[in-house]
């Protein structure tokens, strides 16, 4: 299992300093060995593909990600645009991580339907992959869209085409990441889901499909502290990341497994503690590890504290655990 981070929305820091932050974060995790770095699409904070574009001018080893983009937000021909354009600021170290997002964000926030969610995301891959196999034009027709499009922004030979990544939690998705795409990015998932319902599905699609084993990245929260303190950690951690309630998806995918929320699926504890929950993600399945680095304490520079801790344990783990 790759050792990868995973940040948040960077809302804790005065808006003046996200661009620098950004880039220095990514500087921080390859200088610190991290095989990935994973950047979450938060509604109404920075643009994640943007975000993207600043660490790959920064960095020159590190995989980065996002993790995950709404497909509804944008055309696939203006994603494509984008993400090759990521790829080439990237160097070839881009990964697509895309999905078609909750109604609580597609509807409510943005005005969007959110009808057979699944027949878009695989309408939507069929003009991305197109877009990704090179030759200087996209034409596709399908249910939801009708393409016909010059599309070259650059040198696919030089760079390779991006890998996408599917926010899959249900069958038929799961289905769709194996079969049309290079795997999943998971949130909400223990190890349970991920062994019985995410594995089987997700392998069994990519097999039929003659493709290649499928990537398995596990967004992972992850807290270094006393044992005394893994009840408050699990406790901040649904304050700040939890919002299964909001979305059925996430519940029906907490009814595979034994986590009834984030702090379930978090791991928190000493060193100890915290190797035997990754080393639990490793043997379900897991090829790739996002850890969200979850810093505790009741102040800034305690907090800071407990990032920087934290994140060097993670850090002795590197590349594979």
């Amino acid at each position: 299992m790759r050792i990868g981070t995973m940040i948040g929305s960077d809302r804790d820091r005065p808006a003046r300093d996200r661009v620098a932050n950004f880039a220095a974060d990514a500087r921080t995790a390859e200088e610190h060995g991290f095989t990935s770095m994973w950047v979450p699409q938060v509604p109404g904070y920075f643009d994640a593909l943007t975000a993207v574009t600043l660490m790959g001018q920064a960095t020159s080893r590190i995989e980065l990600g996002t993790a995950v983009v709404p497909l509804q937000s944008r055309h696939p021909v203006a994603m494509a645009q984008q993400v090759l354009s990521t790829q080439a600021a990237c160097g070839g170290r881009f990964t697509l991580g895309l999905g078609p997002s909750h109604h609580w964000i597609v509807t409510e926030q943005l005005g969007l339907p959110y009808e057979r969610p699944a027949r878009l995301v695989r309408d939507y891959l069929q003009v991305l992959n197109a877009a990704f196999a090179g030759g200087g034009r996209v034409d596709v027709e399908n249910e939801n869209f009708r393409v016909h499009s010059p599309l070259d922004v650059t040198d696919l030979a030089a760079v390779g085409a991006p890998a996408v990544l599917l926010a899959a939690l249900a069958p038929v998705m799961l289905g769709l990441a194996g079969g049309q795409a290079a795997g999943t990015i998971l949130w909400m998932a223990d190890e349970r889901a991920i062994a019985d319902h995410v594995v089987p599905r997700l392998t069994k699609a990519a097999a039929e499909a003659g493709r290649p084993a499928p990537r398995i990245i596990a967004g992972v929260p992850v807290a270094l502290c006393a044992p005394g303190e893994v009840d408050a950690a699990r406790e901040y951690a649904e304050q700040t990341l939890g919002h299964a309630e909001l979305s059925p998806n996430y519940v029906r995918l907490l009814e595979h497994g034994d986590a009834r929320g984030i702090g379930d699926v978090m791991a928190a504890g000493d060193e100890t503690a915290i190797l035997d929950r990754l080393r639990r993600y490793r043997e379900a399945g897991v090829t790739d590890l996002g850890a969200r680095v979850i810093p505790l304490g009741p102040d800034v520079a305690t907090r800071a504290e407990s990032r920087r801790r934290t994140t060097e344990f993670l850090a002795q783990l590197c590349p594979e655990l």
